[in-house]
């Protein structure tokens, strides 16, 4: 789409027919109404850091209204472009190295609303722009990659620690539970230890009270008295004959070889335990009769051990 200009105050041609008077009027602007596109040369400038930077950019415009462009300026585009690196500088000025790259499309729209501010009078409009490339000094871009560097040594340094502290914690943890699960074990093993001990204890006992139960039994009958004589005999030629196997100490009785005295000894010691009355006769029968039995015997080993020794 064309709009033409002709020579004479307020003299606008359209697209379409137009009749001119020779000699008086002649088209002497034509404006294209398509969005049009200007290279930004490149500039330096300075940002708030002092950082001398050389960037370049692209425009994007239209002309919105012919007339304001052919008469409200003489060369649109290259006023366009003196404002877009005017206005790029400026806007640099405002802002640090580090923020210019992070900042790019927030500088590119400040950019473009003030170049819109000021040509709203030359009929044109400026859609976009874009920075095309950023240039630093090389010092200052030597200094950039040390900062990355650092940056990223910075960062493997953290991880590092943070991966030797968290494995610190780990391999603690691990002891922690392992003694936690020792103790309770050692703990588990001692309490069944003790359990097995006291079943033991209470079997030994049980044997031990049937055992002189039926000790207690075959006494009451008949000839019980001539089977303790021999069962008397019998521990007395045993104990006699282990005397000299576990010490070199050696006890002998008065007359060794005399076993009818040693065993006559013995009967008349269970025999006087017998006819002896016992506290705790007053009981009932049962009770009393095996307390009975159980303190003769219980005597009854006391003396045998005494006439081993004698």
């Amino acid at each position: 789409m064309l709009a033409r200009a002709a020579r004479g105050p307020g003299a606008l041609l359209l697209r379409g027919l137009n009749i001119l008077i020779p000699v008086l009027d002649r088209i002497r602007y034509v404006q294209s109404l398509k969005e049009i596109v200007i290279n930004v040369p490149e500039q330096s400038a300075v940002t708030l850091d002092n950082v001398t930077l050389q960037i370049d950019g692209v425009l994007y415009l239209r002309i919105m209204d012919p007339y304001k462009a052919s008469y409200g300026v003489e060369d649109p585009e290259y006023a366009v472009t003196q404002l877009a690196q005017t206005t790029m500088r400026s806007e640099l000025g405002k802002l640090s190295l580090d923020k210019v790259f992070r900042e790019r499309e927030s500088l590119n729209a400040s950019i473009v609303d003030a170049i819109n501010q000021a040509a709203d009078y030359w009929g044109i409009r400026c859609l976009r722009y874009e920075i095309k490339d950023i240039h630093v000094p090389p010092r200052v871009k030597e200094s950039m990659q040390m900062q990355v560097e650092a940056e990223r040594r910075k960062r493997a340094t953290v991880l590092e620690s943070e991966g030797t502290r968290e494995s610190a914690i780990n391999v603690a943890e691990g002891k922690k539970q392992a003694q936690i699960l020792a103790s309770e074990a050692e703990k588990a093993e001692q309490i069944n230890q003790a359990a097995g001990e006291a079943s033991a204890v209470l079997a030994k006992a049980k044997a031990k009270a049937e055992a002189i139960r039926i000790l207690a039994a075959a006494l009451t009958q008949h000839n019980g008295d001539a089977a303790a004589s021999l069962t008397v005999a019998e521990q007395y030629v045993s104990a006699f004959s282990k005397l000299a196997k576990d010490s070199n100490t050696i006890l002998l009785p008065s007359n060794p070889g005399d076993v009818t005295s040693m065993v006559a000894q013995a009967m008349g010691v269970y025999g006087a335990l017998t006819k002896a009355p016992l506290p705790g006769a007053q009981d009932s029968a049962s009770s009393g009769s095996s307390r009975d039995v159980q303190g003769r015997d219980a005597s009854l080993d006391e003396e045998f051990d005494r006439v081993k020794l004698s």
